[in-house]
């Protein structure tokens, strides 16, 4: 029967599509593997995960770039976007593990801005009529926001363990669905 909504194809071609049991299988088994990997060595993880980021600044730095030629508008933001993400892409490819140390932790100190700012807003909100939970919520973003600023290394060494668990649990989850996948 033609799929009359796309014009081609049938109704059954979707199954053609599905992933494979043994394709989610490996894909949660690799996952779980990856995952105790990161809790056994978080830090060349971090590093690793900063120097994907170093890569990613680099060709997107470049493509940028490119993009000065091909396409004529914002050409001041392209240039400039294309200048820092050279830049940083260079400076973490040639210092891996200063960059391990520095991006997480810059990170951490503006999530931790970030959480002080919502925190008191929340609390604003809370004190002008929204509610004591919406207070309560307010005294929580800012006390996360004071340990976030105070020990970024912590935090950021903590999000490659959450990655870690995330790793794990949806390497598990994946397992258990290829089993319960037909064929």
């Amino acid at each position: 029967m033609v799929n009359t909504q796309f014009g081609a194809g049938t109704y059954e071609s979707g199954s053609a599509l599905a992933p494979s049991r043994w394709l989610v299988l490996l894909l949660g088994v690799i996952a779980v593997i990856f995952g105790v990997l990161f809790f056994i060595y978080p830090i060349p993880t971090l590093t690793l995960l900063v120097t994907f980021l170093g890569l990613y600044w680099l060709f997107n730095g470049i493509v940028a770039f490119i993009g000065l030629f091909t396409d004529k508008t914002g050409r001041g933001w392209k240039l400039l976007v294309g200048i820092l993400g050279v830049v940083a892409g260079i400076l973490v490819l040639a210092y891996p593990l200063y960059s391990a140390v520095l991006i997480p932790t810059v990170f951490a100190i503006v999530i931790g801005v970030e959480g002080l700012i919502i925190g008191a807003v929340y609390m604003a909100q809370g004190f002008s009529g929204a509610g004591w939970g919406t207070g309560v919520l307010g005294i929580l973003s800012i006390i996360f926001g004071l340990i976030l600023i105070v020990n970024p290394f912590v935090a950021a060494v903590g999000l490659v363990l959450l990655l870690a668990g995330l790793a794990i649990v949806g390497g598990i989850a994946a397992i258990i669905f290829a089993f319960r996948l037909p064929g």
